[in-house]
């Protein structure tokens, strides 16, 4: 495999790997740009454009880049994160130069029809109706919300009614010049790939993106609070969370392995002692999401609304044992599911693709596997213990949907 990266003179990065006796490729623009970016006013923009750059460009309908891409059996799909927005696809080899030009196309020539964008707007609030109905999706709004009150972060990625109403195609224009800037964004792509032939797509075809930082999202401060959504299900849902590791701070690994230890799988403390010991939750995982400033330690619970009460106490007593005490063989199973999570994710060019990327926009460079191996091998049970300790010390977040009744923390 060969690894390259360019970087083009408006600060477009571009970085590959070519894999020999590989017949597909994936490749994709990632932005360092997503919903924290966003003024409260105009609150879901990122993924309203993520929705808007699909119904259109100047020379494609919606019906012409669907056809585009699937007349040759390839994927052209997008996302939006709080941090980050893609535009990807996967095809055979020979097409990489069509799906490079779609992409492209998206974000250079994107229509913003104002008919279009009230149908798409109604698309987005069924999606957002769909997601307050989803009691495990909309749980998870709910703790962002506690942890980061009142701050770009700690809104919806989907936005509200109102702020959606707001949204015009001025407003999608301005949110493009501002935000996909050739030093924000990262081409990649892996496969059956050339790099030189790709640079010189790039040049062609996002050459003329402004160069110069998109503006600073807010720096995130976290504050700890309750949310409670009364609403009556079949279950109860319950998280809480913690202020955790940014993407470079020091404690990144020896909490991302905690929270594999405390709650990764079906081996961890929280899943053995609330569902295997004692049926008090019939889903129970810990997570870390970390972002550039900051992170988010979380626990989610699934449990019968007239055991809610005893799950939550019993998984924050589980996690303070498990910050006291964890043990050399839980934190070696913990690196044994990371270290084979990675390099399974890394079988394909999709996510070899993904990880490229996501590796320019945290670190700006490609950080070789085997280094982020060495940095979890690295971590002993002493630095979990005390990053996980200093954690649980501070303030909580903690969200539930439910009619239930919780014990003060």
């Amino acid at each position: 495999m060969t690894l390259a990266v360019t970087t083009l003179a408006n600060g477009l990065r571009v970085v590959t790997l070519a894999t020999p006796g590989a017949e597909t490729a994936a490749l994709g623009l990632y932005a360092d740009t997503g919903s924290r970016f966003e003024d409260a006013s105009i609150n879901g923009i990122a993924h309203l454009f993520e929705h808007m750059v699909f119904k259109g460009t100047a020379t494609r309908s919606a019906r012409t880049i669907a056809e585009a891409i699937e007349d040759v059996g390839g994927q052209l799909n997008a996302y939006t994160a709080r941090d980050m927005t893609a535009f990807h696809a996967r095809v055979l080899g020979d097409d990489v130069p069509l799906a490079f030009e779609l992409i492209a196309d998206l974000i250079r020539a994107p229509r913003f029809d104002a008919d279009d964008l009230v149908r798409e707007k109604d698309v987005v609030l069924s999606e957002l109706g769909e997601a307050r109905d989803t009691p495990d999706d909309i749980v998870f709004d709910h703790l962002q919300e506690a942890a980061f009150p009142d701050q770009p972060l700690g809104r919806s990625i989907l936005g509200s009614e109102e702020s959606l109403a707001a949204i015009g195609p001025e407003h999608l224009r301005g949110w493009l010049d501002a935000q996909f800037r050739g030093p924000s964004c990262v081409f990649a792509a892996a496969g059956k790939v050339d790099h030189d032939a790709l640079v010189r797509m790039a040049e062609g075809l996002l050459g003329d993106l402004p160069d110069g930082a998109h503006p600073d999202s807010a720096r995130a401060s976290f504050a700890g609070g309750t949310r409670h959504d009364r609403r009556k299900f079949e279950q109860a849902h319950l998280t809480f969370g913690y202020e955790a590791a940014a993407h470079r701070a020091p404690d990144y690994y020896p909490l991302t392995l905690f929270a594999t230890a405390a709650g990764g799988g079906m081996s961890s403390r929280l899943f053995q002692e609330l569902r295997e010991e004692r049926g008090l939750a019939y889903s129970v995982y810990a997570t870390l999401t970390s972002y550039d400033d900051t992170g988010l330690f979380s626990v989610y619970l699934a449990t019968a609304n007239n055991n809610a009460a005893a799950a939550s106490a019993l998984a924050l007593q589980v996690l303070g044992r498990c910050a006291e005490g964890l043990d050399a063989a839980e934190l070696a199973r913990a690196k044994a599911q990371l270290k084979a999570g990675l390099l399974m994710s890394l079988e394909g060019a999709a996510g070899w693709a993904e990880y490229l990327a996501r590796q320019m926009l945290i670190h700006g460079a490609p950080v070789p596997p085997a280094d982020v191996i060495a940095k979890v091998d690295a971590v002993t049970v002493e630095a979990a213990r005390d990053a996980a300790q200093r954690m649980l010390a501070g303030p909580m977040a903690r969200a539930h949907v439910g009619s239930i009744k919780l014990q003060a923390a």
